[in-house]
């Protein structure tokens, strides 16, 4: 299942944020844990760039700004999670329930 978006920039992204998880090292942790059961490593580095994933030697790696504050993290992860596919299979039944909560809001606004 591929969530789709209607609204666009950090206004959409902030709003979703806000209306389901508060911006928390767990709720950035939940994040990264549906990125892990996915396959994806996520990496936090520092450097001038734009939170985004990639191909690194054929694995699969999320690259964010370890300078961000922890809402940017979270608004990063949720903009590379609405580009990539998601296998709900691979995912155990905890991190299955908050994607639903999490995809359910994104399709109902």
């Amino acid at each position: 299942m591929k969530i789709k978006s209607y609204l666009f920039g950090g206004f959409f992204y902030a709003y979703i944020y806000h209306s389901i998880m508060k911006a928390t090292n767990g709720s950035l942790e939940k994040l990264e844990l549906l990125f892990f059961e996915q396959g994806f490593k996520v990496r936090y580095e520092k450097g001038n760039f734009r939170s985004n994933n990639c191909k690194l030697q054929s694995k699969d790696v999320i690259v964010v700004n370890k300078f961000a504050t922890i809402e940017s993290k979270i608004n990063a992860l949720l903009e590379v999670m609405q580009k990539i596919e998601i296998d709900e299979i691979l995912f155990t039944d905890k991190t299955r329930s908050f994607y639903h909560s999490l995809s359910q809001t994104i399709i109902k606004l």
